[in-house]
């Protein structure tokens, strides 16, 4: 499901052989070390956040994108870690989402029928042709992309940008004169106040890497499978097989059956592995689906990413909780509250309103509550920059605004003023009910 029609197969296989002799993008110990943390998360003593673009842009890249990307999850998961109390599993939707599922092959634009736009990974979203037509070398060209974009987000975490000591630098300037920011520099000043406090005591913050650095790792939509096969790799330690793309791989809705090549391909490597479930997915097909994925039972292995809408998630994610639970299945819950919460405003463009995903949230939050389980984490699309592509938020984004700078390639994000904010609240609504 959701392959591309690719028009020239010799070009195609030409483009993953190349993609195959070249070097992983990230190694099985690092994948092996994500899921030691999840498993953390699946036994209630941490949470993930896994969040980033909606679809990588090669347009758009440069390191400042990068660079406040990650500055927002940075802050995002101080946020949360020091108002939770628990460690923060970092996971970025980054290097590797460079590709999108589509309900149709084709759509209407002006008139014309063209080959819809599934990602720069596959085609270009400019209205002709001669475009739209997939393209096996920009699956080289995401490679590549995808290694610079780890080289750099190396270099940040390992580096020095992500010390604790600078947590007051992260704050960019839009953000700062915001509430979001204001509330931030609370925190960061409390943060600091508690490095001092340490030093105080004798004990040595200069020498300590769990303060100066942070690991953040990668992960995206397994859904161009020769890209994923291509990255594929047999670990000399354990014998084992990893997809090398990313550190962890996740499922769409669309490509879950369980018959399905994605089911199949992703059941035999052994990175964390995580799936979108909606609102009409049974409790049988969740046991068979973690069954068929996890079936040794791994703590961290396997994420249920449930993406159900504001109205129907408390309703529909309890008898699937209280079946994995009663089942013995190590799962890690995390709520995906953008993608059915996704409308048309009045100008045509596509949206989502920050009440509507608080909301979400909270209905998840509700249904762990009710059924005694952990609500290990959030699934957010985000930026850095100061877009204006989700409605409301504290900055009360409106409808008039959206045309302002609405630039994603495909779903609409938060910006870091709203993931901010986001942030806050999550931490208040989990820690008010520990």
């Amino acid at each position: 499901m959701q392959q591309p029609n690719w028009p020239d197969t010799a070009q195609l296989d030409g483009a993953l052989k190349q993609i195959a002799s070249f070097p992983p993008l990230v190694f099985a110990g690092e994948a092996r070390s994500l899921q030691a943390a999840l498993g953390q998360v699946a036994s209630g003593n941490a949470f993930l956040l896994q969040a980033g673009d909606c679809a990588e842009s090669f347009e758009e890249f440069t390191a400042v994108n990068i660079r406040e990307k990650l500055r927002v999850i940075l802050q995002m998961a101080v946020m949360l870690t020091y108002s939770m109390g628990v460690p923060v599993v970092k996971v970025g939707r980054i290097a590797g989402q460079f590709a999108k599922p589509r309900s149709n092959d084709t759509e209407m634009v002006d008139g014309k029928e063209l080959p819809v736009f599934r990602g720069h990974m596959v085609n270009d979203p400019t209205a002709n042709l001669d475009a739209r037509v997939p393209n096996p070398q920009r699956l080289v060209q995401a490679y590549h992309q995808a290694a610079s974009t780890l080289n750099l987000v190396r270099a940040f975490t390992k580096g020095g940008f992500a010390d604790l000591n600078r947590v007051h630098s992260w704050n960019q300037e839009f953000v700062a004169t915001s509430a979001e920011g204001q509330r931030y520099e609370q925190v960061a000043s409390e943060v600091e106040r508690a490095l001092a406090f340490m030093r105080a005591c004798g004990i040595d913050t200069e020498t300590n890497n769990a303060l100066h650095q942070v690991d953040v790792y990668t992960s995206h939509e397994a859904l161009i499978l020769g890209y994923e096969e291509a990255l594929t790799r047999q670990d000399s330690l354990t014998g084992g097989w990893y997809d090398c793309s990313a550190h962890m791989l996740w499922i769409g809705e669309r490509t879950r059956q369980l018959d399905g090549a994605h089911v199949e391909f992703l059941r035999g490597v052994e990175n964390p592995l995580g799936c979108k479930i909606g609102k009409t997915t049974d409790v049988d097909y969740v046991l068979s689906l973690c069954e068929k994925l996890n079936p040794a039972r791994i703590p961290g292995r396997l994420t249920l990413i449930s993406r159900m809408g504001a109205s129907s998630v408390e309703e529909s994610l309890r008898p699937l909780l209280r079946a994995v639970r009663d089942a013995g299945h190590p799962v890690v819950w995390a709520c995906d509250p953008m993608h059915a919460n996704t409308f048309t405003a009045p100008n045509g463009r596509k949206t989502r309103n920050f009440e509507d995903i608080m909301s979400e949230i909270v209905g998840f939050v509700k249904a762990h509550r009710a059924e005694g389980t952990w609500p290990g984490g959030i699934h957010i699309e985000l930026t850095g920059d100061n877009v204006t592509e989700c409605l409301g938020g504290s900055e009360a984004v409106s409808n008039e605004d959206l045309d302002t700078r609405y630039e994603t390639v495909c779903d609409p994000r938060l910006n870091a003023r709203q993931s901010l904010d986001l942030a806050f609240r999550v931490a208040e609504l989990i820690r008010s009910n520990t």
